[in-house]
């Protein structure tokens, strides 16, 4: 039995084996896969490398901006140190009376003591001021224009201009005539009168100067040199017996501004209206109860009608309404009333009114109670008015409300003349080297600024010699 089962097992290891089938595929191998293009180590290397570049590149840009901040402080202290040499020669300039020459060997500066005896002999001539008389004269403030020139040129001087020299002659013929016949030829006077005319032609300084003849000369004069302040910021309340806007914090500013320079001549002035003040909201503390209106004590003066709107937020405003008022009552003495960015009162206003719940209505100026009071030049007061382009208000139409058809006075740009008077003057304050000024060179600066003041002391530093 064992051996036929032996025998059995030795017959089928004897049989030949079929092929697997797998070994059919040898005739086509599989390829061998390529190396890889980037072993372990030579992305490791690339990597290594990358970060040590943007390291030295973070290293070089903080070096960089160390270097470039380090700049920063040392062209400052260059631009004071320059500023202050500056300073000093023309300090020094001062004892050197020869370099005060303008063009065609004319001088330079009048000698002319005030504003008042300015004649046109003087125009194309700088008027020098003093910085505590002009402060003391216009505490309200300064024209930016005006503390630019001062800034810039390092003198508290102004040119004269005929456009000047016309606006006061012609408030003073107004409150004294001259001695001529009526039927004789002359400028037309105007009692309300609108300064308008290109960005930085000196409407503002006109106008600050304007009123600094008139102080001299013991006129009372309301002076606002900031209109557009009248229109933005602060408390607003609306009133519901004038459907008009309050805004008391403005007011008590107005009245302190109006103290000032004209204590003196409120006191002698009384007050010609004895109806009682209407009270309104205050400034952040709301109305008072049960208590309408405020009576002015019997022989009160213009000075204690100012000073109960000032101590007295509920009656900021209405004291100011009043104080419009009673200065077209004033006979005593001549009164002018100057506003400065008077355009700002012939458009919107910051506020806004709640009309639903998600939407508000703009409130125009005319809807503010002050600017209500004082915006109409119809009336038979003299009030000067000039337009300011900073306040970005916009071109206005030409018929402006309220205001008469023949008030508009352009203010021109500086002439030819006159920009060599200035370009002259800039020179003897060292805005420019002696090296590289001549007529040729402040005539570009004069034609590519287009008669802009501003622009020409802008420009005039970077005058360059001719080649």
């Amino acid at each position: 039995m064992l051996r036929s089962i032996l025998r059995a097992a030795t017959a089928t290891s004897s049989k030949p084996k079929p092929k697997p089938h797998s070994c059919t595929l040898q005739s086509s191998p599989i390829p061998t896969p390529p190396p890889p293009q980037y072993s372990f180590s030579s992305a490791r290397n690339y990597s290594v490398k990358n970060a040590k570049s943007t390291i030295a590149t973070k290293g070089k840009k903080g070096k960089f901006n160390k270097s470039g901040e380090d700049a920063a402080p040392a062209e400052v202290d260059a631009a004071v140190s320059e500023a202050q040499a500056r300073a000093r020669r023309l300090a020094m300039d001062e004892k050197d009376p020869t370099l005060n020459v303008g063009p065609n060997g004319l001088p330079l500066f009048t000698s002319t003591p005030s504003l008042s005896l300015l004649s046109r002999k003087d125009t194309c001539s700088y008027f020098k001021f003093s910085m505590e008389s002009l402060k003391s004269v216009l505490p309200e403030g300064l024209p930016t224009g005006m503390v630019k020139e001062f800034e810039d040129s390092l003198r508290p001087a102004l040119l004269v201009r005929q456009s000047f020299l016309d606006l006061r002659d012609n408030f003073r013929r107004i409150v004294d005539p001259p001695l001529t016949l009526s039927h004789s030829k002359g400028p037309k006077l105007r009692k309300q009168v609108v300064l308008d005319g290109p960005v930085s032609c000196g409407k503002s300084i006109a106008l600050a100067m304007l009123v600094h003849w008139a102080r001299d000369e013991g006129w009372l004069v309301f002076y606002v040199p900031r209109g557009r302040d009248w229109t933005h910021g602060g408390f607003f309340y609306k009133n519901p017996n004038t459907n008009l806007w309050d805004t008391p914090l403005q007011a008590e500013n107005i009245l302190k501004d109006f103290l000032k320079w004209n204590e003196s001549h409120l006191k002698q002035l009384p007050c010609q209206i004895s109806d009682p003040i209407p009270l309104g909201e205050g400034a952040g503390v709301g109305q008072l109860k049960d208590v309408d209106n405020m009576a002015m004590p019997e022989g009160s003066t213009l000075y204690d009608l100012v000073n109960t709107g000032i101590k007295h937020t509920h009656a900021a405003v209405g004291v100011v309404v009043r104080l419009r008022k009673e200065l077209s009552l004033v006979k005593n003495i001549p009164v002018l009333i100057a506003i400065d960015q008077y355009n700002s009162w012939f458009t919107f206003s910051e506020y806004e009114e709640a009309v639903k719940v998600h939407s508000r209505r703009p409130v125009h100026a005319r809807e503010l109670t002050m600017v209500n009071a004082f915006r109409s030049m119809m009336h038979d007061d003299m009030m000067v008015g000039a337009f300011s382009h900073s306040t970005a208000v916009g071109k206005l139409r030409k018929d402006l409300p309220d205001v008469p058809e023949d008030a508009r006075v352009n203010c021109p740009r500086y002439t030819l003349d006159e920009a060599a008077s200035v370009c002259h003057y800039y020179l003897r304050q060292r805005l420019v080297q002696h090296e590289v000024f001549s007529e040729e060179n402040w005539k570009k600066v004069y034609y590519l600024a287009n008669g802009n003041g501003s622009e020409i002391r802008g420009l005039f530093p970077f005058m360059r010699q001719s080649t």
